[in-house]
Formats: C-alpha cells, structure tokens, sequence
C-alpha cells in the first residue's frame, strides 16, 4: 500500500518505508472531530454548568469506572463515533467543578472569559520562556503581574507564575535562603549551617514539603503556636527565633499566612515584619487563599502590612475563578534576583544577540523550562470583568459567608466555631441523637464520625 501511494506521489521522499513528505494525519477528520468534540463541552458542560438539576458527579467506584471508560490503549486506533462517546463518557463521570452545588476545597464555580483563554492557549500551544516563541502571552504575564504587584503595594518588583501555591511557596523559600548564602547554587549544602524557617501551626502543608525538596529537613520547620482565631502570636515567634539561635541554628525565613486553609485566618503581618526587620529574614507571605483580599476596597485591610514582606504568594484561581491553574509568586526585589537565583544560562536557548530586547526571555528566571502561560486566563478575565467586577466577586463571596453563618446560629444542631474573617465558615452539625449528650471524650469521638 505504501509502495502504491509512493509510486503515485510525485517527487515522494521515502525513508525507512515512511514517506517523509506525506501527510502525517487525515486533517478534514480531525477538523470534524475537533468540531462535533466542542459541540459536546458546550452542550455537556457549559450549557449545563448552572443547573442545579444535574448532578455534581455520577459517582463508581474506581473497578467499575475502569470498565465504563474502556481505559486500555490498543495497536489501532479507535473509530470517530466510539472517540466521541469517550468524550461524552469522560463528562458524564467526571466531578463538575462549576456547578452550584460544588463545594470542595478553596475553588468552584466558572468564569466564561477565563475559560476561553484557556480554549485559545491550548489551540495556540504556547511556552513561555523566550519572546520570540510566545510574544503575546509574555508580555500579558508582565502587564498582570505588575498590576498584581501594585495591589500589594510595592513600588516596584518582579514575579513568575507557577503550577500552584505550593510551587510559588518552594520558590520563595528557595530563594530566600539564595539571598541568605548566594554560594550555594554553586557549592551546594554542604557548607551551610543549619538553617531554620519558621510558619504558623496553621500553615500550608507545602511548607514541609519544600522544607524536605530543598534538603533544609522538616525538623528545622518551626511551628509558631497561633491564638484562638488561628493567627500567628508575633511574641511566640520571637521566642523561637531566639530559641534558634541559642540553639546555634540559623534563622533565615519566617512564611506568615494570608487565608489559612481551615479556619481562614490573616496573620498579623505588620507585627511579623517587625520581628522579621528585627532579625534580618526574609518574609514570605503565603497569601494563596487571601491575596484576592487586596482586590476589594473593603477586605484589603486583612492584609494589612503585606507591603513589608519580601515575597507573596497569590492564587487568582481561587477566590476569583480564574481557571486552574493560576498561581503568581510576586517578589519585592527588582535588581533580578529571581533570575540570578535560577539561570542556568543556557546559551542554546537564552542567546544573548537576538534581534529583540533579550530581557523578555524571562525563561532563566523559572525552574521549568516549558511553562504554561497562566496569566492569559486572569488577564482575559480582568479585561472583561475591570477591576470592579474581581472586586465584587471578593465582596459576594465574604457576604455570602456572613449570611450562613447567621443562618447556622439560627437553627437547631448547628454550632458555629468562629465568627468568619473571610470566606471559611466553620461548623459543627451535632444530630438530634448527641445534642443532649454532654461534651467529653465519646462526645466528640462520635460527633468526628459523624463529620
């Protein structure tokens, strides 16, 4: 067959029995799938994204599912009809993070400008490293972070978006010890001392996984004890600071929290700065959750004293529904210290006698190579909706928890924790069978069973 088309096909190039200059796929019948394929999303998903009478998610177990979905890749490829059902199928199954009934844990909802970014750049097929292959989304990354920046209230700065929070959150840990010994990217660490961070008992868990990525050990993570709304105490982290050096470590970071995970709490971070100032660390805010605070005229004052931090940490796709992921590590530094702390100089790719203005090659300031350009979909996002709109987003999100922890004090069997400083509300449900029990230790036994 293949000799046939070769026989046919004037000036054919033929390698190995591959013609090299044929064609590599049917384009008419990917066109028509691509095509029939987002006629699908659009019905199955985004016509359907506000209806509360579809389901969240058609729930099977994982062993039933395997079967359902027909997950075994075959020497031929599957028909046009049978790829189609899988597209319906892998809807149908899967958990609609957009509808009203969705709550889970810090994102939800949809936002349509957003998501059309999203369309464009997974048709356009971006890298971000280097201008002259990505032109647009560059410098939309550099428009967005630096109106992110101005929120926060720096002069200036500099940033990079990441594949998550708890990327943003390695980052910054990585290059404040960086700043701290700029020998060891060469040198390693063997040389150093102990170096030790400190964060609030109610930190992210990332923490600790970039404390053990980066070799600094989870033991030289320090816990600060928090007060009863879950905030750092400003005096227990002096305390350690001072514990550490007795103890002949080195202190180098303190991470402060903007939106805790749980209980939603702000960390004092005016105080924390001074003790920060005090010392010499570098303070990174960890404001993944409740950086989207600073959009709102009204709630920016929870985080009050950000401007003083080193470094922030801020997820659009959370409170204000840009699509995941979108993730913005922010740093106060402009004299280029991110990009001193990860260039690799890779002379291949970041050549230094383009015919652009090389510092748009923003590549040899990230850790990956290929990466995603995740500032579109905010940046979409913004243009339509203006300032105003992400801020109404931040007000109605922080009215509706106020409303249900009203309604939770209303009514029977429901037990409000804490007032709500921002979106998280926290309850218990207490069933009529332990509402007259008294509180003890089977008490609460049962009632987490029942949580």
């Amino acid at each position: 067959c293949k000799q046939d088309m070769f026989q046919k096909k004037k000036n054919a190039v033929l390698v190995d029995g591959v013609i090299l200059n044929g064609p590599i796929m049917d384009s008419k019948a990917g066109e028509k799938f691509v095509e029939e394929a987002c006629k699908i999303i659009m019905e199955e998903v985004i016509q359907k994204a506000d209806d509360v009478t579809e389901k969240v998610c058609e729930w099977q177990a994982p062993e039933t599912l395997k079967q359902i979905l027909d997950l075994e890749m075959r020497d031929t490829g599957e028909s046009h009809q049978k790829l189609l059902q899988l597209c319906r199928d892998v809807i149908q199954y899967s958990v609609k993070t957009s509808h009203p009934r969705f709550f889970n844990q810090l994102y939800a909802g949809i936002d349509y400008y957003s998501l059309v970014a999203r369309f464009i750049t997974e048709a356009l097929n971006p890298s971000v490293y280097t201008y002259e292959v990505s032109p647009v989304f560059l410098l939309v990354e550099e428009a967005v972070i630096k109106k992110m920046i101005e929120f926060i209230g720096w002069e200036e700065g500099d940033g990079i978006f990441n594949p998550g929070g708890s990327v943003s959150n390695m980052y910054a840990m990585n290059l404040a010890r960086y700043r701290f010994c700029p020998e060891i990217k060469e040198k390693g660490l063997s040389g150093l001392p102990r170096l030790v961070l400190f964060a609030s008992e109610e930190c992210h868990y990332s923490m600790k996984k970039a404390a053990s990525f980066l070799g600094i050990g989870t033991e030289n993570v320090y816990f600060i004890k928090t007060d009863e709304r879950g905030k750092m105490i400003p005096e227990e982290l002096e305390k350690q600071v001072q514990r550490a050096r007795k103890e002949g470590s080195t202190p180098f970071l303190v991470c402060a929290t903007a939106g805790t995970t749980v209980l939603g709490a702000f960390d004092p971070l005016d105080a924390i700065a001074d003790v920060c100032e005090k010392h010499g660390l570098w303070l990174h805010v960890d404001a993944s959750w409740g950086g989207s605070a600073l959009i709102s005229r009204k709630h920016c004052r929870l985080l009050h004293g950000i401007q003083r931090a080193d470094s922030v940490a801020w997820n659009p796709h959370k409170m204000l529904l840009a699509g995941i992921q979108c993730c913005a590590l922010l740093v106060k530094d402009s004299s280029g210290l991110l990009k001193k702390c990860y260039s690799a100089k890779a002379s291949y790719l970041f050549q230094q006698d383009k015919f652009y203005d090389v510092s748009y090659d923003t590549g040899d300031k990230s850790i990956q190579c290929s990466r995603r350009p995740d500032a579109f979909k905010f940046w979409l996002m913004w243009k339509a909706l203006g300032t105003t709109g992400l801020e109404e987003r931040v007000n109605r999100a922080l009215a509706l928890a106020r409303y249900l922890a009203e309604e939770i004090m209303k009514r029977e069997g429901f037990q409000l924790i804490l007032e709500p400083e921002y979106a998280n509300v926290c309850f218990w449900y207490i069933p009529p069978s332990l509402r007259k029990m008294e509180e003890g230790p089977e008490f609460w036994q049962k009632l987490h069973r029942v949580s």
